[in-house]
Parts: structure tokens; sequence; C-alpha cells
């Protein structure tokens, strides 16, 4: 989420962007995930061989990408809007042989641009929010099939009452952050169905996402001694690191697999 810190910053230049994207290199991932939970959600969808065409929007490097592409035959369309994510994904595609199966391109999932029910799943973990749920499932709906899935990410809180500081942070952070149960309510009132939903695991946090990052950012901070802006930029990153430190039995990523009703 600290992409919406970024975005929060008093003046947001391409020098802050670039230094963002330079911190955030080299990473596994580009938000908490983990192979598991990917084919955990896949193994959720009935008749998945039935599956033809998937759309992966908020695609980062391609991690989930690979792992779906190598569970099944289904040609995949992955999009983001930095384009040294896509070039990154299409070389290992490449590397892979699965460049007859796995294509990547720069787009905004803002504006997609696909015909109507072209698609029988759209994939996007770690990113919904950068639309909003109830959004995304409205417009993200007529790039499905009659009875097209959806397999999603989103932060929510585990239990009530968090701490000033955490619920401060998520305020600052992504203000729509809800429970659950409001996420359910959501889905089922946006005209889906809710095939399964379960909570990513810690290791999906530390192990795939935050460990990598806080070795960068103590790079970063070495590197950019000096400079404010990179500064701004790594306390903002290490302060998301040490919420989730402390408040991490408060909120975390749940995984849902919807289907339209």
């Amino acid at each position: 989420m600290v992409i919406q810190f970024l975005k929060s910053l008093p003046v947001f230049t391409e020098r802050i962007e670039s230094l963002f994207f330079e911190l955030f290199s080299g990473l596994p991932r580009q938000g908490p995930g983990d192979s598991k939970s990917t084919e955990r959600a896949l193994r959720s969808i009935p008749n998945l061989s039935s599956i033809a065409r998937i759309l992966d929007i908020g695609c980062g490097t391609g991690s989930q990408t690979f792992v779906i592409a190598e569970s099944m035959e289904a040609d995949i369309v992955a999009i983001d809007s930095h384009a040294p994510y896509i070039n990154e994904l299409n070389q290992t595609a490449h590397e892979m042989q699965l460049a007859n199966q796995v294509v990547g391109f720069v787009g905004d999932m803002r504006q997609l641009e696909f015909p109507n029910g072209h698609f029988d799943l759209i994939w996007c973990e770690g990113a919904i929010y950068n639309v909003g749920v109830e959004v995304a499932l409205r417009d993200w709906r007529r790039y499905l099939q009659e009875h097209g899935y959806i397999a999603f990410t989103e932060v929510c809180w585990k239990k009530p009452n968090p701490p000033k500081e955490c619920r401060d942070f998520w305020e600052q952070e992504y203000p729509s952050i809800r429970d659950q149960n409001e996420l359910v309510s959501v889905i089922e009132s946006s005209g889906y169905v809710v095939l399964e939903h379960f909570e990513l695991s810690q290791s999906a946090w530390w192990d795939e996402y935050y460990r990598p990052l806080q070795n960068n950012i103590d790079r970063f901070c070495e590197k950019y001694r000096d400079d404010s802006d990179a500064q701004e930029l790594r306390k903002g990153c290490q302060h998301e690191i040490d919420t989730w430190h402390a408040y991490a039995t408060f909120y975390g990523y749940e995984f849902f697999v919807i289907k339209i009703s």
C-alpha cells in the first residue's frame, strides 16, 4: 500500500516515482502473496480445465502469472502500468518457454480495452485497491463470459478495535479498508457468488515481500544518505513494515474467488 503514501506526498514528481521503482526493483513480488495461496485459489475454481482465457490485472513482474501458467493450459494476458515490470515478465515468459501462453502489455487497469465477454477468469493479486473493489467488480464484469470468475486479494481488518496507531496508519494509506464480512456483502451485492475466501499467511507478507523490501530499504538508505526525497520515501516504506510487525494480528490480505451469479 506504500504507493498510496507515495501519491499523498505534497509534490509527486517523476523523480520521486523513479526513486520509488528503484526501491521496489528486484523484489520477488510487488505485494504480499505466495505460490501456495495462488495455487489454493486456483483449486477453488470448478472445471478449471474449461478456462481458456485469463486476464491478470496489475501483474507486476508476474510471480502469480507464472504459477497460473504452469498449473493450466489457458492463454494469459497480463497487464501492468509500469513498463519495466512488463519487460521483465515477457523476458521471463521467453526464458521459461511460456511466451506462447503468457503475454504482457503495459496498460491502465482503469481503462481496459478488451472485447466484451472475452475472458473466463480475471486475476488480480494485491492491486484491486487501485480501482476500488466496487468499481472493479462493476467495470470488469463486461470482459467476462456469462459465468466468469474473478480472483483477487484485498487488505481487510481481521478483528475489531485496532490500536489508534494502526487505525491512523490505514486511514492515511487506505481509508476503504473493511473487514471480510463487509467485503463479502459488497461482492454479493455486486452480483457475484463467493466460492472461496481465505487469509494469506504471515510468510506471504514477510518472506515473499517485506523481508526482501527491507533489504532494499537498508541499501537505499545508505545510497541516498543525503537525499531528502529518497529518505522521505524510505521512511514511508519503513513505517509500513514497522506497522505490520507491530499490528499484523489486526489486519491482513484476504483472497477471494468469486463467480458471476
